[in-house]
């Protein structure tokens, strides 16, 4: 069974615009992320942190939009971001002590 996909838009505290994402990212929905990302310009910090799975869909979204992204993630998709090579296009944080997402 598929998690619904929630997007929480908000800002950091420095104006920069960041939209939290839950649930699973795949070709049912991967448009619902493409509209919120297109409807936008200029930096935005993505926060993954509570997505639990990401397909080539899903991928494909955040590829489109690499060169303005800042990827917060968690140890399940630091592997798929990297061998993707999204990784080198975005820049992404992980949940290390030192990465930790500030609200």
């Amino acid at each position: 069974m598929t998690t619904p996909l929630t997007l929480t838009p908000g800002l950091r505290p420095d104006g920069t615009p960041r939209l939290a994402v839950s649930g699973e990212i795949d070709m049912s929905n991967a448009g619902i992320l493409a509209e919120a990302l297109d409807g936008g310009s200029g930096p935005l910090v993505l926060d993954l942190t509570a997505v639990e799975y990401l397909d080539s869909a899903g991928l494909s979204v955040l590829f489109a939009h690499a060169d303005r992204l800042e990827l917060i993630v968690t140890p399940l998709l630091e592997p798929v971001l990297t061998v993707s090579g999204l990784a080198s296009l975005a820049r992404v944080r992980g949940l290390g002590p030192k990465d930790a997402p500030r609200q």
